[in-house]
C-alpha cells in the first residue's frame, strides 16, 4: 500500500482495531499475527506501534470493544423483554440467539481469549473482569425481581449463558440458544417459586 493510500492518523487506530476485531475472532488471538493485522489495516508499522506498543495492548483493546458490543446486546435484549426484571433475566438470552445465528460465529470471544491466555496475565484478568461484570448485572436484576438468593441465580444463569455460547459453536446449531432460554426461564421461575 502506498503512503497516499494509508488511512489518516486519526482513523488509523480504529482501522487497526477493526482489523484485529475481525482477525482475532476468526483466527484466534495468537494465530492472527501483527504483520497480517498491519498489512490488512493498511497502516505503517510505526503507526501500529504508536497505538499498540505490544500485541497484548491490542488484544486488550479488542476485548474492550467486544465487551461493549456484547454487553450492549445483552442489555438491549433484556430491555426488549419489558420493565419486569424477571422477564429481563429471561429476555437477555435473546441476545444469545442472535449471536449464534451470525455468519462466522465462533463462540464467546472472552471464553476463547481465556483459553489462549495464562492465568494471572492482563488478558486473562480482563476476561474474568468481563464475566464478573455480566454476573453482577444479572445479580442486580435478580435482586430487583425479588429472588431470595440473587447470587446463586446469577451464577446459574451465567453458566447457562456461557454454555449456550459454547454449544452454539460446538454443535453448530443455533437451537442451543433456544434451550438456554428455556432453561433460564425455568431457573428464574423456580427461584421465584413460580411454575414455569
Amino acid at each position: 500500500m502506498t503512503p497516499a493510500a494509508r488511512p489518516p492518523a486519526g482513523q488509523a487506530r480504529e482501522k487497526i482495531l477493526a482489523t484485529a476485531f475481525r482477525l482475532f475472532y476468526a483466527q484466534g488471538l495468537r494465530a492472527a499475527g501483527i504483520d497480517t493485522i498491519i498489512a490488512e489495516s493498511g497502516v505503517a508499522k510505526a503507526t501500529f506501534y504508536k497505538y499498540f506498543p505490544a500485541k497484548d495492548d491490542l488484544i486488550l483493546a479488542y476485548l474492550a470493544k467486544v465487551d461493549g458490543v456484547w454487553s450492549g446486546q445483552l442489555h438491549a435484549a433484556a430491555e426488549a423483554a419489558g420493565p419486569d426484571p424477571a422477564a429481563q433475566l429471561v429476555g437477555l438470552f435473546d441476545a444469545l440467539a442472535s449471536a449464534c445465528r451470525r455468519d462466522g460465529y465462533r463462540g464467546c470471544a472472552f471464553i476463547n481469549a481465556a483459553a489462549e491466555s495464562a492465568s494471572g496475565t492482563r488478558i486473562h484478568e480482563r476476561t474474568v473482569a468481563h464475566k464478573d461484570h455480566i454476573r453482577a448485572w444479572i445479580r442486580g436484576l435478580a435482586a430487583q425481581a425479588g429472588v431470595p438468593d440473587p447470587d446463586q441465580l446469577a451464577r446459574s444463569l451465567t453458566l447457562v449463558l456461557d454454555g449456550g455460547l459454547a454449544s452454539g459453536v460446538l454443535d453448530a446449531d443455533p437451537a442451543a440458544a433456544t434451550a438456554a432460554r428455556t432453561t433460564a426461564a425455568q431457573l428464574v421461575s423456580a427461584s421465584l417459586g413460580r411454575n414455569p
